[in-house]
């Protein structure tokens, strides 16, 4: 299934090999030209059967994760979070490591072990540790080296009422997205771009956007869904099940106003549910995006996951398809009535 390989595909920030080679599999045959730019980038272009606006879609393929910074001498790795994770998830996870996936445990100084103080008090980042099995230095070097990624060890699988879980919703569903984009046909020129390094900066979708001058952006994302006990309906973010979330403004962009109009108008129109992003907190590729050259309009639709940024995340499979079904019937109206203005 096209969501299991990409969530259990590796690609930490500034280390997305593996999912970028999955992702140029599954586009294979389904566009005119695939390339990979200097900062890693992948971008299929599909010509169009006519001269047209170049439209831009965007998804982030990389993951929050993990980077080893030394080996002690006892054969545990030290390691520091690539992009943003709650330290207090991190313990007793299981770990891949590097290109082999040299599988490990987040340890920790055992509870018995700990003072009183010490219990009330969650681990930060310095007193964690991996332990792949080693006994020494030496051993360790064996099997991983300074600067390795790790990914959480976390399988995809379909639970509950056509939910699934998965490590990497955030953004690998965006990823899925436009990968059934890209199996339809278009009259304008298209860009689809999985980018590098959104955890870290959005670094990757700045410098896509800057080479292909795109006329206007969308960007797809996995989202917040806090729709859980304890949060009160107003700091939900977006509601599991509601369809995919439309961005009126985050801490990295302020939406193109005409292009979340155009995207409501399809949505009535083609009875495609459809929620809003109720918080303003986070960044996306969009933040980037639109400032490149002259400015780009932008907007972004998400998908909403639950618990992102952490070991397993939970996503509703009619909400991808509802974004799935929104991307397409949206390009579809740049064809019947150019671009929103």
């Amino acid at each position: 299934m096209l969501l299991a390989r990409l969530t259990e595909a590796a690609g930490v920030s500034g280390q997305e090999g593996e999912i970028r080679n999955v992702i140029r599999d599954e586009i294979r045959g389904k566009c005119d030209e695939v390339r990979t730019d200097a900062l890693g980038n992948l971008i299929a272009f599909k010509r169009g059967l006519r001269d047209g606006p170049r439209v831009m879609l965007a998804a982030h393929m990389d993951e929050v994760g993990l980077m080893v910074t030394y080996i002690e001498k006892s054969g545990v790795l030290r390691f520091q979070k690539v992009g943003s994770i709650d330290d207090r998830v991190l313990v007793s996870k299981a770990v891949l490591i590097g290109k082999d996936r040299v599988p490990g445990v987040i340890g920790s100084k055992p509870i018995h072990l700990q003072e009183r103080d010490e219990q009330e008090k969650p681990f930060k980042t310095e007193q964690l540790f991996i332990d792949i099995g080693a006994t020494s230095k030496e051993d360790a070097e064996k099997l991983v080296k300074r600067g390795d990624g790790a990914v959480f060890a976390t399988k995809y699988m379909e639970i509950g009422n056509s939910c699934s879980k998965a490590k990497a919703f955030d953004d690998r569903v965006g990823c899925a997205v436009l990968i059934k984009v890209l199996e339809e046909t278009y009259e304008f020129p298209l860009y689809v771009v999985f980018t590098v390094q959104e955890e870290v900066g959005a670094r990757g979708a700045g410098v896509a956007a800057y080479g292909i001058k795109p006329d206007i952006a969308l960007v797809f994302e996995g989202t917040t869904a806090s729709d859980v006990p304890e949060t009160k309906p107003h700091g939900y973010c977006t509601t599991l099940g509601r369809g995919p979330a439309l961005t009126h403004m985050d801490r990295s962009v302020i939406a193109n106003k005409a292009i979340v109009r155009r995207l409501e108008e399809v949505a009535e129109r083609e009875g495609i549910p459809f929620q809003y992003r109720r918080t303003g907190v986070g960044g996306t590729d969009a933040g980037r995006i639109h400032l490149q050259r002259e400015g780009i309009p932008t907007a972004v639709v998400s998908v909403p996951a639950r618990y992102i940024h952490s070991p397993v995340s939970i996503i509703n499979r009619d909400d991808f398809e509802n974004t799935r079904r929104l991307a397409v019937s949206f390009l579809r109206s740049i064809q019947e009535r150019g671009l929103p203005r």
